[in-house]
């Protein structure tokens, strides 16, 4: 049987029925936020769209990313995605080894030439013509190069990839960079997070498969409609960070029953991502609700940011307290606080700048 060339066609030899794939598409918009009347024209694209060759190359990680990829739940989107697309090349999950599998990887990029997608996690070592890291001989540099050379799109997976990542950790001993200083002539989509959410990288293959282009970017060349707002934004204990409810201990009443973890560290106010929402483990849990905060693993540099356990700066204090002392200048004081706020998030949007350290701050 000839080898299905185009989604629709794949899904139907899966025995996907009509019904299914519908779903599939409405999830899949659901994914992107689009508007319920774009399920048709979502179910067009992806029924005609030709499967995409994939390249994924490894370099400095721990394979962690490849891990939490592999670990979707069924059935979802990352079931259908990662079943529909060719990957072709992938250290861990190829059954090929030695000259087997790079000529596989050859092979996909001559007869897909301009068209595939180049996967890469983990950081590229620098120093020292990086010989610390070499696949068949070959160091991650030039096998990046040359594998990026002909291909539509490389997308960033994971945080060392993305931003340097642990590998690039002071004092950064191998000279580790991201693939954005290496690849500057062709977009470069980052999925950062250590690991990042497999729903992210599938919902960014999906919207490829889709519109044929890259979503949307922030600031960072992150997916907007993943990384567009804060977790703390989004964090089902942010109404008792409103309230001036913090755990002061991991283990004190307050932790108990679920208060904001502001104070013990979380990183929540200043990193973007979609944890608070898509979660992880099938949509059961994220860290914060498992009673840990945020490191930020998403964001630049989070590895050399300081104590995870340090509160960002002194969170504001409720309304209530301010009443209660009868100090009317403070409620007015922090009704403007609550604008300013609004307003530094509007102007960070505006510019698809996230929320920094030094904002927050200045809104205490």
């Amino acid at each position: 049987m000839a080898k299905p060339s185009t989604l629709g066609e794949h899904l139907a030899q899966q025995g996907v029925s009509r019904r299914g794939f519908l779903k599939f598409c409405t999830a899949t918009a659901s994914l992107m936020a689009l508007p319920p009347a774009m399920i048709p024209m979502v179910a067009r694209a992806l029924e005609a769209a030709r499967r995409p060759s994939v390249i994924w190359l490894s370099f400095q990680e721990c394979t962690g990313c490849t891990e939490s990829l592999t670990r979707s739940h069924n059935p979802t989107v990352e079931g259908l995605i990662f079943n529909a697309i060719s990957l072709d090349y992938h250290h861990t999950l190829q059954a090929a080894a030695g000259e087997a599998a790079e000529h596989a990887r050859e092979t996909a990029m001559k007869e897909n030439a301009g068209k595939y997608l180049l996967v890469v996690d983990g950081a590229i070592p620098m120093k020292d013509g990086g010989v610390y890291s070499t696949i068949a001989g070959v160091s991650n540099y030039d096998m990046l190069v040359e594998t990026a050379r002909n291909a539509a799109a490389v997308v960033a997976v994971g945080s060392c990839a993305a931003f340097g990542g642990i590998p690039k950790a002071n004092p950064n001993p191998t000279g580790a960079v991201p693939v954005t200083d290496i690849v500057t002539d062709k977009p470069v989509i980052n999925v950062s997070g250590c690991p990042p959410i497999p729903t992210v990288i599938t919902g960014v293959l999906a919207h490829f498969l889709t519109f044929g282009k890259l979503p949307e970017l922030d600031a960072y060349n992150r997916p907007r409609m993943f990384y567009g707002d804060s977790i703390h934004d989004r964090c089902y204990r942010r109404p008792f960070y409103d309230q001036g409810k913090f755990a002061e201990t991991f283990d004190d009443e307050g932790a108990r029953e679920g208060w904001c973890l502001y104070k013990l560290g979380c990183k929540g106010p200043t990193t973007y991502n979609a944890c608070a929402t898509v979660k992880w483990n099938g949509g059961i849990s994220f860290p914060i609700q498992s009673g840990h905060g945020c490191l930020g693993c998403s964001e630049p540099d989070f590895w050399d940011a300081g104590d995870f356990y340090k509160a960002l700066s002194t969170p504001r204090k409720p309304v209530g307290d301010w009443a209660t002392l009868g100090l009317a200048a403070g409620a007015v004081a922090g009704a403007a606080a609550g604008l300013s706020a609004r307003a530094t998030r509007n102007r960070a949007r505006t510019r698809r700048e996230p929320v920094t350290v030094d904002d927050l701050k200045e809104e205490v």
